[in-house]
């Protein structure tokens, strides 16, 4: 590290721009691993596994615990949405759609804490850059979506067989019969294509837009008077409370919901 890099931002432009550089590892393009968001959201996964393997150990069918009561209230929230939107049968649905709401909410989480806290005790260790949400890269979000998309394909042929999941994409939406068939195969093929392609690129957008939009208002916010600081955080706080969860919602929904249209026939 530089010694220019090494030294506190010196104005406002500078501090927007050393709070929005990862910590990344040596590499070029493609090559090059932003660390911060690697050891953030795994550090954070972790907790989401100790946290309820813990209310899992610690069940009782006699009066519930605060810890208890809560993963159970999580996990009823997620079954109940479920239940409205998914209408087959599938073992990996439930713990993947609870653990997807859950991780999400927690990295989304990491808005609250001070723009400055986690970048200072990193310093103190020499790491002179870290970025705390994992999903304000765009990299995180488009790792999730696109595990998504591999998990569409992959209801799909499960639930249609990989010669009726070919078939579909060829046949579908325009169906037709005969000559027509041949001709509208191709049309038929790109849409397909579109849509497949369309489903990770809009969950993956619109979580990273969000909470790209609520890093940068905090650090603008951080970057006032500290007697004024309060007086526009803690409201923006407050609000950022439900695009938080919001979010977290609609990515869960959203796989839901797409999972649910991949094992159902046109």
């Amino acid at each position: 590290m530089s010694a220019e890099h090494a030294q506190a931002p010196a104005n406002a432009t500078e501090y927007i721009k050393h709070h929005l550089t990862f910590l990344q590892s040596h590499g070029e393009g493609f090559w090059r691993f932003n660390l911060d968001t690697f050891w953030i959201a795994l550090f954070l996964g972790f907790i989401f596994l100790f946290v309820f393997g813990l209310a899992a150990r610690r069940a009782t069918s006699g009066v519930p615990g605060r810890l208890q009561n809560f993963v159970e209230m999580v996990v009823e929230m997620v079954d109940a949405q479920i239940k409205d939107a998914f209408h087959a049968k599938s073992k990996v649905i439930g713990p993947l759609s609870l653990t997807i709401f859950v991780w999400v909410f927690l990295m989304n989480s990491m808005d609250f804490l001070p723009v400055d806290l986690l970048p200072k005790v990193a310093s103190w260790f020499g790491v002179h850059y870290l970025r705390a949400v994992p999903t304000a890269d765009v990299n995180q979000t488009f790792a999730m979506s696109i595990s998504v998309m591999f998990l569409i394909i992959g209801f799909s042929i499960s639930a249609k067989g990989l010669g009726g999941y070919t078939k579909e994409l060829f046949t579908a939406p325009f169906h037709a019969s005969g000559p027509m068939a041949i001709v509208l195969a191709p049309v038929n093929f790109a849409f397909q294509l579109i849509e497949l392609l369309a489903k990770p690129i809009s969950l993956a957008l619109r979580l990273f837009g969000n909470m790209y939009a609520g890093e940068l208002i905090f650090i603008l916010i951080a970057l006032l008077p500290w007697w004024i600081q309060w007086v526009l955080g803690a409201p923006w706080a407050i609000f950022h409370i439900l695009v938080v969860t919001l979010q977290a919602f609609v990515f869960m929904m959203l796989t839901i919901v797409y999972l649910s249209l991949a094992v159902e026939d046109h």
